[in-house]
């Protein structure tokens, strides 16, 4: 689908089969970077994950990860952190998405202090899909496997997620 709606893409089509494309596309990229993410956690979980673990600053990963989520402000003060980068900001993406999509918000704050990271508001309604206890959102179930292959974790502390990364 992706390679048909790539050609497509190429053709002047016209409003509004050129938006109808362009969702086309949007959507078939989705589901590959999905598709990636899955069989990084079977990976995880089959022990054949060697990640390539770098020292990053926390808040630059943060605001790399987030710098295309709608809704996600980020700011504080960051640390040196020892993660494979694209698997720690697949996880944040996910997480900060989620607490959006489930939270019914429009924001969210993302405060960075040393190697934690915070999300907020959760929602009480959100809190069981974002901790993934609650299997209503792949996303969410694939950050708790990553931050947990990196050494690293998330809990709920009120109305924020914290987010530990390794140092």
């Amino acid at each position: 689908m992706s390679g048909f709606a790539r050609t497509l893409q190429r053709t002047p089509l016209g409003d509004p089969t050129d938006r109808y494309v362009e969702m086309m596309v949007a959507a078939s990229n989705q589901l590959a970077d999905l598709l990636d993410d899955v069989g990084l956690v079977s990976r995880i979980e089959s022990g054949r994950w060697e990640p390539n673990v770098q020292e990053a600053d926390s808040l630059e990963l943060a605001r790399d990860a987030l710098h295309e989520v709608q809704g996600a402000r980020v700011d504080g003060e960051g640390a040196t952190v020892r993660v494979e980068r694209d698997a720690a900001a697949t996880a944040l993406r996910h997480l900060t998405t989620c607490a959006l999509r489930h939270g019914g918000l429009d924001e969210v704050n993302v405060s960075v202090t040393g190697s934690e990271i915070a999300i907020a508001p959760i929602v009480e309604s959100a809190a069981p899909i974002v901790l993934g206890e609650e299997a209503r959102d792949l996303g969410a179930l694939i950050a708790g496997r990553i931050l947990a292959g990196l050494g690293g974790g998330r809990e709920l502390d009120g109305d924020r997620l914290l987010v530990r990364l390794p140092t």
